[in-house]
């Protein structure tokens, strides 16, 4: 019997809030494609992680729809939990690239680029009230950052992340590879307030990476149950 390990992403300083993240460290358990898609499916976080290789990082993500190239909020509650295990790691590998990750006090980090994201599109809304007052989903096609500044001297941002790509998840509670496009096109630091309740911190590097940093805190341990689909 494998495990699955569930962690919270992006939460709160007072361990609030977060996205909820599915972790199978024994990614040797579930080996096709098709079988982690479908496991993918029948959890229905927003996404899913089966870790391949422990010792050299090396992860595949999923949707509740589709396997993903590169994600922010999966690989920064991955590298927690592998170090939070006593197995740390400074370098995820995904099919985009290699990602660097390290902790900094509270924060788990991680280093991208904002042309590894692919299909979400932001918008700007001319307030918070605006971004809130948003249905869920907005009307439309397309991966959707609604977003409004909350200070902008001050760098504070409020977003909702809408997928819209038909499957369970109808908002996405924190995303951190759309943090990452927004302070690409920003080009500035910026800390952003999304969903219910995460915080998602983005710094702007140089030669083009991005950082992402938040805070993870750990769910739960349950054993992971394959359903067969008929």
């Amino acid at each position: 019997m494998t495990d699955l390990d569930v962690v919270r992403v992006f939460v709160r300083q007072d361990g609030t809030g977060g996205s909820p993240l599915g972790v199978v460290c024994d990614g040797a358990a579930v080996p096709g494609a098709a079988e982690r898609q479908q496991v993918a499916r029948q959890l229905g976080f927003s996404e899913t992680v089966f870790v391949d290789d422990t010792a050299r990082g090396q992860v595949d993500i999923y949707t509740p729809s589709a396997r993903l190239p590169f994600a922010g909020y999966p690989l920064i509650g991955t590298a927690w939990l592998l170090g939070a295990q006593g197995t740390p790691v400074d370098v995820l590998r995904t099919v985009a690239g290699d990602v660097a990750t390290w902790t900094e006090g509270e924060f788990t980090w991680i280093r991208g680029r904002a042309e590894w994201v692919s299909g979400k599109r932001t918008q700007r809304f001319p307030s918070v009230a605006a971004v809130d007052a948003l249905p869920t989903p907005p009307e439309g096609d397309g991966w959707l950052y609604a977003w409004a500044w909350a200070d902008e001297a001050a760098g504070t941002i409020r977003a909702r992340g809408f997928p819209r790509r038909g499957d369970a998840i109808a908002e996405d509670e924190a995303t951190g590879a759309a943090a990452m496009l927004l302070a690409g096109e920003l080009g500035r630091d910026v800390r952003i307030s999304q969903g219910r309740g995460s915080e998602i911190l983005a710094r702007v590097s140089d030669g083009g990476w991005i950082e992402i940093g938040g805070r993870v805190t750990a769910a739960e341990v349950r054993p992971l149950h394959q359903r067969p689909e008929g």
